[in-house]
Formats: C-alpha cells, structure tokens, sequence
C-alpha cells in the first residue's frame, strides 16, 4: 500500500483549471462515496474507526479544485489514487465530537460520534485519509483505508426508495453549483406542506442577505420530506422526547440552547439519491436554538420568531465556516481558541496570524485593538471580544449577522469571505 503525497495547494492558470475537470474524469465516476465514521475516546485518547462505505448516484460536489481546501476546518479527508499515489481530492470539516472533547464531559468518561463525509466514487483503488486537529492545529487522530470498487461489502443506497423531495430554488446552470438539501425534522405527514413552506421561507432568507442575495443562480435548494413519526423535537430540560426523523434534541453539551442530532447517518441515508453538498435541517418547533458545524450541518427551528436570521446565521457556520463573533463579558475561553493559535475561520483571529486575515480590508490608520465607540468611522477593524470570549480574540465588526440576530447583514469580512468561498465552490 502506497501512502498519500499532497500536490500544489492551488491550481493555477485556466490550464490548471481544466487540467482539474480532466481530472475528474480521469479519477472518478459521476457517482458519490459516502464513508461512516465513528469518532470516539476522551481527553486522555482519541480514535477514529471506519463503520462502512456506501456509493450513491450521482456526484453533487465540485468537479474543480480537486486537490484544494474550501477552508482549513478542525479535520480534512483526502483521497489518494493507490496506484501513483497521488492526492486526487480535498475536502475539510469540522465535527461535534471535536467540540465535545472541550467539555468537562470528555474529562470523565468516552463517548463515540457518528460522521459521514462525500467524495466523489473513484474508478480505481484509493486509499482514503482522514485527519483530526485539536484547537492548537495539532494532529489529534488520523485513519488511512482502502476503497477498492471491486468490493461487494460497499453498500449501495439511493437507486430506489428515495425520499419525496421537491427543488425550492434551481440554477438555470447544471455544472458548478452548489448544492444544499433542507430536510425536514419533526413534521408529521399531515404537516409536510408546512415543511415545504417553511424551506421557502428558509430560502427566501437566505437570498435576503448578501452575498447570496446577488448570487442565485450559484445554489440548488431542495426540500426533503422526511415524515417524522411525533411532531416537534426532543427537549431533555422538558422530559420530552420524541419519535422523529434524524432524533435531534436540545440540551447538548447540557447547553438548553444547543440544538443538534446524534444520528449524521440518517441525515445521509434520508438525503441518498438527493444532489446534495450541504445540509439545512428544519426542526419543527417554536424552541429557541439550533447550531451549524462546518461541512456538516445546519440545525434550526422553522416555527421560532427569530427563524429568519438564525437559519442564515447558522448557515454561516456549516457552508461558509464563519465563527461565532458574539463573547460573554468577563469569560476568557482558551480552551476554544487559544490564544496562543491562530484560529482557522476567517472572521475572527488572535493577532497571531492577522495578515492571514482581514489586515487588507482594514482603512489605513486604523487602530488596532478598534474601540467599539468608533464602529461608525471603522467598519472593519478589529475588535476585542469574538469566539465566545472576551479577551483574547478579535471579530471584524462591532456587530454582524454572526453575531447578533437583530443586526441586519453580514460584516464586510465575513460577506467578502462567503463571496470567496461561492467563488471556489462555483467558479471555473
């Protein structure tokens, strides 16, 4: 078995570029390979085991900058032709189990978290890579394994029996979309047409924002029915759980606010046979809550009055990879971003990598740390207090959409880093 090299970071020139479709072509079927992975341990060890591998029809994904990162994320999974041994394709993310591990929980006693990530199927046999980071960049845990297509144990899913789904908002475009599924969670099927007009609403948010809002025909919408066997969601402070589609709850982390699911494979198995990147999941409740983790997904609540802006807030953290700007005053928490690493999303930073960052947005003379009385003469500086803590880390704006709910749009950087990003995904 050959291991992995990694090839140039980026691609460059329009020779480069079509060097990269070729690619595509050359390396993999128009097909997707889902791989399930189990994350598990504590503090004290991490492990990262494979549960199985599963081939869907269809590729969703880009088809170009095969061998680059969207983003860094806290993981990146890689695939390696085995015969030339050659990097083949990229893809980052970042995980609950991740998160979890900064929890006095992890210090206690081991959990395991369910993951599933897409690449697109290759032709001939590949090793797959998966690596883990800790919130100082450090390696974590890692996994190399063989996908080989000759292999009857890859369980095939989404050829039949697919999941009633109808397209919110279609590209006139076929090639270089991006793709997004919203999934339905905790709707009974009498109360499906009230999913469907709930992901129209989703939508409709959503291209109220810039950039979105000047960039529609980059995105596929498409809303998946998924009935749910009791309405509503599980609320553990409430003692209520119920029977739902993907089993979301809140309470997680015993945070009241933080919506999310345990089941990720369920997700996929109801997306399978679905063109789908990016997942939105719409829980049918008027609990306040919900949360986005980056290459994984969005959770938020269709029925609360605040829908609006948390659905694209959310969204900000699983497609664009946006951090949280908002911080507690007086709370220092170096156990999320040490202030001693630069943080890889690109809306916050602890100076130790600022020009990696948005220093070139920044109006020469502008002072640095910014003082918030000043927000209206400096859009952008930067200013004390973001990732959850109130020393230490640094956000773009006084306020944004990921910072606030009641602030209209999105800062300047965080705008400028989801137009970025669009453009990666979408532009040849």
């Amino acid at each position: 078995m050959k291991f992995y090299h990694i090839l140039a970071t980026a691609l460059m020139g329009a020779c480069a570029l079509g060097a990269s479709a070729q690619d595509f072509d050359q390396y993999f079927q128009d097909k997707t390979l889902r791989v399930d992975y189990i994350f598990g341990g504590d503090t004290a060890q991490t492990v990262v085991l494979l549960e199985r591998q599963v081939e869907l029809p269809g590729w969703a994904g880009r088809k170009i900058r095969l061998r680059e990162l969207p983003l860094k994320g806290n993981g990146q999974v890689t695939v390696i032709d085995e015969a030339s041994g050659d990097t083949i394709y990229r893809h980052s993310f970042s995980s609950l189990f991740q998160e979890w591990l900064r929890t006095e929980e992890a210090a206690s006693r081991p959990r395991a978290f369910q993951n599933s990530y897409l690449v697109p199927l290759p032709k001939a046999p590949a090793i797959i890579a998966l690596e883990l980071q800790d919130s100082h960049d450090q390696p974590l845990a890692s996994l190399h394994h063989r996908y080989d297509p000759a292999d009857v144990l890859v369980e095939k899913r989404g050829y039949t029996d697919v999941t009633p789904h109808r397209y919110i908002h279609r590209s006139p475009r076929t090639e270089n979309v991006i793709n997004v599924a919203i999934l339905a969670e905790g709707y009974t099927p009498e109360e499906m047409e009230s999913f469907y007009g709930h992901a129209q609403e989703a939508v409709e948010s959503m291209f109220s924002h810039e950039p979105y809002k000047s960039r529609p025909d980059d995105f596929n919408f498409i809303a998946v029915g998924a009935p749910s066997e009791d309405s509503g969601v599980s609320v553990p402070r409430l003692g209520e759980w119920k029977r739902t589609a993907v089993g979301s709850h809140y309470s997680t982390f015993y945070s009241d606010r933080y919506l999310t699911t345990d089941n990720v494979q369920q997700i996929h198995n109801l997306l399978a046979g679905i063109p789908y990147e990016h997942i939105i999941i719409l829980a049918n409740t008027e609990e306040y809550g919900g949360g986005g983790i980056y290459n994984s997904y969005t959770l938020t609540t269709s029925r609360e009055a605040n829908f609006r802006p948390v659905v694209v807030h959310e969204f900000g953290h699983s497609f664009g990879g946006l951090a949280d700007e908002y911080f507690y005053v007086g709370d220092v928490m170096d156990d999320t971003y040490p202030t001693d690493t630069e943080p890889w999303e690109p809306n916050i930073t602890t100076m130790v990598d600022f020009s990696s960052k948005w220093e070139n947005q920044l109006t020469p003379g502008t002072p640095v740390p910014t003082d918030p009385a000043d927000a209206e003469k400096y859009p952008v500086g930067v200013y004390e207090g973001g990732g959850y803590s109130f020393k230490g880390v640094y956000r773009p704006a006084d306020d944004c959409r990921m910072r606030t709910n009641t602030y209209p749009t999105f800062c300047p950087v965080c705008e400028k880093a989801l137009s970025d990003l669009i453009d990666f995904y979408t532009r040849p």
